[in-house]
């Protein structure tokens, strides 16, 4: 048996893979390379198209990552019923699971490879007065929640990733949905649960990091962390402040502050200048355990990552 993926956090920083959807993106998907024609269903080309998915995959252990995410983002009930998928969500997120799993199965053993999965927000903001956002039953958002984090651990997932949080109270609602879908799998994995804050701090809601990790910080999580939103540099205030908290600490931020350009969002951050920052994370905070990328980061991102790493220990992990 390999290390587990707590154990090796505890020994050096673990580098996660990068974006998902930009990657899904440059292959071009056509309307009929979705399920049932659903055109942006990413999720769904697990289904449809799940050599996209293991090539996807493939290219961020290919490039150093210890950690690849299931392409789950968008696979809660709510998500998934968009679609037609919501009453498959345990056996969705499970086959999610199994196809990052058959990936990394097909690299070396002497390196362990570890399943993070991915669980994005519902759409709803149950903290918000919101007529439309705010008026879900809480009940009915942790159990979608329950559902899907179910899936991934059948699956065989080696962590959770609650992540791109906007609302603090949806973050609560999904760690007591996965502390729930453990006792009825009867299996314990860890916990990581990652907000988004805006350049200037806060959360969607208004909601700053002190009051974020205070919230669940004693909630049986295994480490808390930061994605999305915004660049490296935007996040040193918050990651400065976590570094003197008690949790281990992920840090996955987007390649810079997105740029609008022709309607779309372009992330021109180079791999250079992201290892560069994150450098100074993993060398100044200790508590910094876990790296990655999210919005525009692709695979020489976490090549220029895992060099860091590697200069860090000396050796090749």
């Amino acid at each position: 048996m390999h290390e587990s993926f707590l154990e090796a956090a505890k020994k050096r920083v673990l580098l996660f893979d990068g974006a998902m959807g930009t990657e899904i993106q440059r292959l071009n998907p056509k309307t009929e390379d979705f399920p049932d024609g659903k055109d942006g269903f990413n999720d769904g080309l697990n289904l449809s198209r799940p050599e996209w998915i293991k090539q996807i995959h493939r290219g961020y252990l290919k490039a150093g990552a210890d950690c690849i995410e299931t392409n789950t983002f968008g696979s809660n009930r709510f998500k998934l019923a968009e679609y037609g998928y919501g009453d498959k969500t345990i056996e969705f997120n499970k086959k999610a699971t199994e196809l990052a799993r058959e990936v990394c199965n097909e690299f070396e053993e002497s390196k362990p490879r570890y399943i993070i999965g991915s669980m994005g927000p519902t759409g709803y903001l149950p903290s918000s007065n919101d007529p439309a956002l705010g008026e879900t039953p809480l009940a009915d958002i942790q159990q979608a929640f329950m559902l899907q984090a179910e899936g991934l651990i059948l699956g065989g997932v080696d962590a959770l990733l609650i992540e791109t949080s906007q609302d603090i109270l949806e973050v609560k609602l999904a760690i007591e949905a996965c502390h729930m879908a453990m006792e009825k799998v009867a299996k314990k994995v860890p916990i990581i649960a990652n907000i988004t804050l805006d350049q200037y701090g806060k959360m969607l809601l208004g909601t700053n990091i002190q009051a974020a990790y205070t919230t669940v910080s004693n909630m049986n999580i295994d480490a808390f962390g930061l994605n999305c939103s915004t660049g490296p540099y935007e996040m040193v205030p918050s990651v400065r402040w976590l570094s003197e908290q008690d949790l281990p600490i992920l840090v996955m931020p987007n390649a810079g502050m997105p740029q609008n350009e022709g309607g779309r969002a372009i992330y021109k951050m180079t791999p250079k200048e992201i290892a560069e920052a994150l450098e100074d994370f993993v060398n100044k905070y200790d508590h910094v355990r876990m790296i990655g990328g999210c919005c525009g980061t692709n695979p020489q991102h976490i090549a220029g990552l895992r060099r860091v790493l590697d200069a860090k220990y000396k050796k090749k992990y």
